[in-house]
Formats: C-alpha cells, structure tokens, sequence
C-alpha cells in the first residue's frame, strides 16, 4: 500500500461511479485490520504511528468512496474536473426555477403530507441526478458536466436537510 495511492487503488476497486457497498464495506474491514495499530505494538511507538496515519487514510477514503456525490466529487477532480461548489453556482435557469418552487412549497407547507410529497418529489430528483452523475462518468468520460451535475446535486441535498429540518420542527 502507499499512501498516495487513489481511493480506489487503496481499495483495489474501479475508478468508477458505480461501486458495490458490500465490497467497500468488506476491503475496509479488511485494509483497518492490515493497518490496525495494536498489530503492531511489538514493534513500537513509529511503528504504531504509522499504522495510526494508515488507520485514518483507510477510513477517509471509505468515507469519500461510500458517499455518492463524494465519490462523484472526487472523481470530477482525479480527472480535472474540480466542483468549485464554493465559487460555482452558477445553475441552470430551470433547475433555479424547480429550486424556487421547491422553496415556495418548503415555506407554504403546512401539514405532513404536503412535506412528505415535497420529499418524495426531491428523492425522484436526487435518484435522476445519480443516474445521470452514472452516465456521465461511467459511459461518457464527461467530466466537467458530471460536475456542474454533482454541484446541482448538493443543492438537492441541502433541500432535502431542510425538509427533514422542518419536520423535526413540528415533531419537536
């Protein structure tokens, strides 16, 4: 192992957007207990600080592998492709349009129905904008449009947290 590997050469998958979560799960169970610090206390503290470093590369690399948009993210920027989310938003007009609509239906909601089709619809669209981020990195190689796709996608997932935060302000 080296720790400049990729991700995915760390895990021994393909570097693609498609990933098996069994698998992931299961190379990371296995690469913590290869790179578990107690195995190697007979050799000393360096030792241990070593396999410490190697512990927290392993389990950042699971966490960008296991998560879709960071996967997607990561990819973008293996590739040159980097998502700038901070100081690109630019988005198209009818995605700015839905994102309005959306909003207008978060602020006006006023029972559990209407937030649970508010969520069911921006579920339908998360599950489009993984297919698509799919397409786009897997089949096409398209790497600068997966990126405005994974920066339209982090705008849904914000949606979606402040679904579930008014939902919790009325249970709560």
């Amino acid at each position: 192992m080296n720790l400049n590997d990729t991700d995915f050469r760390l895990f021994a998958v393909p570097a693609s957007f498609a990933q098996d979560r069994a698998t992931l799960d299961a190379r990371w169970k296995e690469l913590q207990r290869e790179a578990h610090p107690d195995r190697f206390a007979a050799r000393g503290a360096p030792a241990q600080r070593v396999a410490m470093q190697w512990s927290v590369r392993i389990n950042e690399a699971y966490q960008r592998l296991r998560d879709p948009v960071r996967r997607a993210t990561y990819l973008c920027e293996l590739n040159g492709a980097p998502i700038h989310a901070e100081h690109n938003t630019a988005m198209p007009a009818d995605f700015l349009m839905q994102q309005m609509a959306w909003r207008e239906a978060l602020d006006d909601a006023q029972d559990g129905a209407a937030l649970d089709g508010l969520r069911s619809e921006v579920e339908a669209a998360r599950a489009r904008a993984l297919a698509s981020l799919d397409r786009l990195i897997d089949e096409k190689g398209d790497f600068p449009a997966a990126a405005r796709q994974v920066r339209a996608l982090m705008f849904i997932e914000r949606f979606a947290q402040d679904i579930e935060a008014k939902s919790d302000q009325w249970e709560g």
